[in-house]
């Protein structure tokens, strides 16, 4: 519950307004997961919430990890079944957490898991702040239990790149959240929004806004909303294609907002906000890792405050795609760097474990 919830809900106990700021306080900065653990309150109110409520309403069904135990992923489940999957990521100076907007996936992109299973079911706001509650006491009991260990050298193409290292000691706060999980977040953009004002909240989880990034298959009228939106968070897209003939193959999305006019509206967010753009490009060998797509790519950007994202494919049981080769992921690179169009390769956590970019479908698929 919100604190304005809580007031209310308190209110039909004939409770004052300061229980509701207790409680929230409780839930949100000191992160208790039982009613009993809140002192602060007179043990009549704490046995009676114990009888009435629950905190939180997912069932963690299972916890996996990989990457020198730097990369988390959480199964939960919906209280009407579904499943849904979280991702903390720990590094050198930061910690992040993936969250999920949706139990499933309507858009049908043809190299991600989720879009396979189809849409289930849409996430209420409470279910999105749960997953990063889960985050932070995960990440909390972590830094009080690990001492970090000399990192294990990776050979896989996953830990191609520079992720800023292997922490010393691990970060003592969750400074990121983005929303890049299982869903499309502009489809259930009410709910998504009503969970980015939780945790920005400085009474509650208070995570700024620059901490806080939403990724879109390119819902054209979700920008537009964004652009007008109060709280300046980051803005990704997922573009995967230069031209409409190669993006409505790989994304059906592409049909209802083609690239002009995706391309125009982020120009317009930009203007508008004064905030940069992240492109999203997952590289499929042979398929859109050309560098003649890459010139097409850097046209279309140009001028545009923005950052294209390069991203190695992930596997996916029984999806008939390459993930490209470090050598054409370089000449790609070159020739988006070469143009003026600022370029890095993501590191991607969690290969092993179905933890990464495309990769989370649950139960259904998605591995250990």
């Amino acid at each position: 519950m919100s604190q304005t919830e809580l007031v209310e809900f308190l209110g039909t106990y004939g409770e004052p307004a300061f229980r509701a700021r207790q409680i929230a306080r409780q839930l949100y900065v000191n992160q208790v997961d039982d009613v009993m653990q809140m002192s602060d309150l007179p043990l009549a109110l704490r046995q009676r919430l114990t009888d009435d409520c629950r905190i939180g309403s997912l069932t963690q069904v299972r916890v996996v990890n990989t990457d020198d135990n730097l990369t988390h992923k959480a199964l939960f489940m919906l209280p009407t079944g579904e499943q849904i999957e979280s991702v903390l990521m720990i590094y050198k100076d930061r910690a992040t957490v993936c969250v999920s907007t949706q139990a499933g996936c309507a858009m049908g992109c043809t190299f991600c898991a989720t879009g396979r299973l189809g849409l289930l079911r849409n996430l209420e706001s409470h279910h999105i702040v749960e997953q990063v509650l889960w985050a932070r006491r995960t990440l909390r009991h972590l830094s009080k239990t690990t001492t970090p260990t000399t990192p294990t050298k990776h050979t896989d193409d996953a830990w191609w790149g520079d992720d800023g290292g292997h922490p010393d000691a691990l970060p003592q706060h969750l400074g990121n959240v983005v929303f890049m999980g299982m869903g499309e977040p502009f489809a259930n953009y009410d709910r998504w929004w009503q969970a980015v004002e939780r945790l920005h909240d400085p009474q509650g989880i208070n995570i700024g806004a620059r901490g806080l990034t939403v990724s879109t298959v390119g819902l054209v009228p979700g920008i537009k909303r964004l652009a007008d939106a109060p709280l300046p968070i980051n803005l990704a897209i997922s573009l995967h294609a230069p031209n409409d003939a190669l993006r409505s193959a790989m994304m059906p999305v592409n049909k209802r907002w083609n690239v002009a006019e995706l391309i125009d509206t982020t120009r317009e967010y930009v203007h508008k906000t004064g905030r940069r753009v992240s492109f999203e490009y997952v590289l499929l060998q042979g398929e859109n890792d050309t560098p003649e797509l890459a010139g097409e790519l850097a046209d279309l950007v140009h001028g545009m405050l923005c950052h294209v994202n390069l991203i190695p494919w992930n596997p996916v049981p029984g999806m008939p795609l390459g993930r490209s080769e470090r050598q054409r992921v370089v000449a790609f690179q070159r020739v988006l760097q070469t143009a003026g169009v600022p370029c890095t390769v993501r590191v991607e956590r969690g290969v092993s474990i179905a933890a990464a970019c495309g990769q989370l479908a649950g139960a259904a698929i998605s591995g250990p």
